[in-house]
């Protein structure tokens, strides 16, 4: 099936060939899947512009995007390298399988080698990427993505926010070399919920500013436009007076350990004297480097189960930033609305009070007034320690005085027999 894209004003008519078991687009023969793939993991601007197929615009992508989202490829019968619906047209269910379909997978540098029985040699980073990628990826929903964004713009773009405090009196937050741009949203909104504004990026993988991370950021979009790439480590940290390097591994280091709680008091001292300080997290697949490391002041473990220590980026940051906030004075338990006040620590009473002595004293003679009556105090010489156990567990409820005022009604119903069960024992 050839799908023809007919620009609106005069643009070349475009048209999906899918010829030599792949579908593609243009004088390039770009796949699909690369039109999918640019346009997705940048903006779609970006993404155009780096492509430049001649005719491809805004308004002629969408019948490409559809073309993918819509699945058209099984009726044709043609599939782009890297889709997952290749892996699966192809029988291949576990990574053996994957390894054994290809000639040999070269790992890293190249000093590992994967050989299998296939014709196509494939690179991965490492092998822990290799368990992760190699049966593709769902570009139909990618490309269900882009459309949206095509259509409507930006998830939650409308979103505006602001930094809680000024420049400086919050601890900055570095990210070395990150490697996804999904990982520096998660960060910014972790960094958002916690009200620390200044995130710094080392060298990014997928470069910077990057659209893909203001969606993954969930409206932290002051955060993202505030977020700065720098092209060193020394750089990123040249303007600031102390550093703490988040680690998992233990090192070989003369530097100070602390745990998060530790390291944020450390840094609200400094920061009350005028100091600059920072935070800074490592990549995704292995952390910081020793020698990174060792341009920190301190180090920062957090405590976790010694056998499965390893945390993502964005909750390293998160826990990180929970410490911080909760000794920030401004802080609120859960969200605060126009019409709910900031929560606190501490027995919810809304719009109630807490009861006063007097009206606790008030019930406490009501209900022994009434057990008096009914002879519940027998003997009668241990009328004084009943009743002293009972003024013990009423005053423990710390009743409110709506409760107070509950309790005896119950008493006084109980006491008068009213309602059907009394009727029923007179």
């Amino acid at each position: 099936m050839n799908v023809e894209t007919d620009g609106a004003q005069g643009e070349t008519a475009l048209a999906i060939r899918v010829g030599g078991g792949e579908p593609m687009l243009g004088p390039q023969d770009t796949r699909v899947s690369e039109i999918v793939h640019a346009c997705h993991s940048a903006s779609i601007d970006q993404g155009l512009e780096k492509l430049a197929i001649p005719g491809l615009t805004r308004d002629t992508l969408e019948p490409v995007l559809q073309y993918c989202a819509s699945l058209k490829c099984v009726s044709d019968e043609v599939t782009c390298p890297g889709c997952k619906r290749r892996t699966e047209v192809q029988g291949i269910e576990t990574l053996d399988q994957f390894i054994l379909s290809k000639k040999e997978v070269i790992v890293g540098d190249g000093r590992v080698r994967l050989r299998g029985e296939g014709t196509e040699t494939v690179t991965t980073p490492c092998l822990e990427t290799l368990a992760k990628q190699w049966s593709g990826e769902n570009y139909w929903f990618w490309a269900r993505r882009v459309i949206r964004k095509l259509r409507h713009g930006l998830r939650r773009a409308h979103m505006r926010g602001e930094p809680v405090a000024g420049e400086g009196e919050t601890p900055s937050i570095i990210l070395m070399e990150p490697q996804l741009a999904d990982n520096i949203g998660m960060v910014a909104r972790a960094c958002a919920n916690f009200g620390l504004d200044d995130l710094r990026l080392v060298s990014p993988r997928d470069g910077w500013p990057n659209e893909k991370a203001r969606i993954a950021a969930s409206g932290a979009n002051y955060i993202i436009d505030d977020a700065r790439a720098f092209g060193t480590l020394e750089d990123s940290i040249g303007d600031l007076n102390w550093v703490a390097a988040t680690t998992a591994r233990q090192r070989d280091l003369r530097k100070p350990v602390l745990t998060p709680e530790q390291a944020i008091a450390e840094i609200r001292v400094r920061i009350s004297r005028g100091e600059r300080c920072g935070v800074l997290f490592g990549r995704e697949r292995n952390g910081l480097e020793t020698s990174e490391v060792a341009q920190a002041d301190a180090l920062i473990m957090i405590p976790v189960n010694s056998r499965f220590a390893s945390l993502n980026l964005a909750q390293a940051v998160l826990l990180t930033g929970y410490e911080w906030m909760r000794g920030d004075s401004g802080r609120s338990l859960g969200r605060v609305t126009t019409y709910e006040k900031p929560l606190s620590e501490g027995l919810y009473l809304g719009r109630d009070r807490p009861a006063t002595k007097e009206e606790l004293i008030g019930l406490f003679e009501h209900l022994e007034r009434e057990l008096e009556q009914k002879g519940f105090f027998n003997p009668a010489h241990r009328k004084a320690v009943v009743s002293q156990n009972l003024r013990t567990l009423l005053t423990r409820m710390n009743a409110t005085e709506q409760e107070v005022r509950t309790l005896r009604g119950i008493v006084a119903t109980l006491a008068q027999g009213k309602g059907k069960g009394g009727k029923g024992r007179e």
